[in-house]
């Protein structure tokens, strides 16, 4: 399995509120992230996955590109806690070792209602 690959399963199974299963199968030792919202280890991270798939259980997560550059893989994503929702843009970006995420980054920007860009944000 590639990194793409895996970090496409990873962000799917937390979008779909089944955190512990991608934690268990993608995550390794000593992971932390830098969600300005959360502590930065695993376990808070894994809860608040699930929270949020429990919170908005017809969430939408769709992935528009993956970039990967070494150890590092970028996912670009259009995420919508609702059907009705417009959503966010979010990118997350990954850092791997031995095929294993070690470390994590997320950013998200809301899609305005009404945008000057004729281009979107996806």
């Amino acid at each position: 399995m590639t990194k793409k690959e895996i970090a496409k399963n990873f962000l799917k199974l937390a979008a779909k509120g089944h955190s512990h299963e991608g934690f268990r199968l993608y995550v390794g030792k000593n992971f932390k992230h830098h969600n300005a919202y959360f502590k930065g280890d695993a376990d808070t991270l894994m809860l608040a996955m699930e929270e949020s798939a429990r919170t908005n259980p017809n969430k939408i997560f769709k992935i528009h590109h993956i970039l990967e550059d070494g150890n590092l893989v970028a996912v670009h994503s259009h995420l919508k806690q609702t059907p009705s929702d417009i959503g966010f843009a979010v990118v997350h970006i990954l850092k791997f070792k031995d095929d294993k995420i070690v470390e994590l980054w997320d950013l998200g920007q809301p899609v305005p209602k009404d945008s000057i860009n004729a281009n979107g944000m996806f």
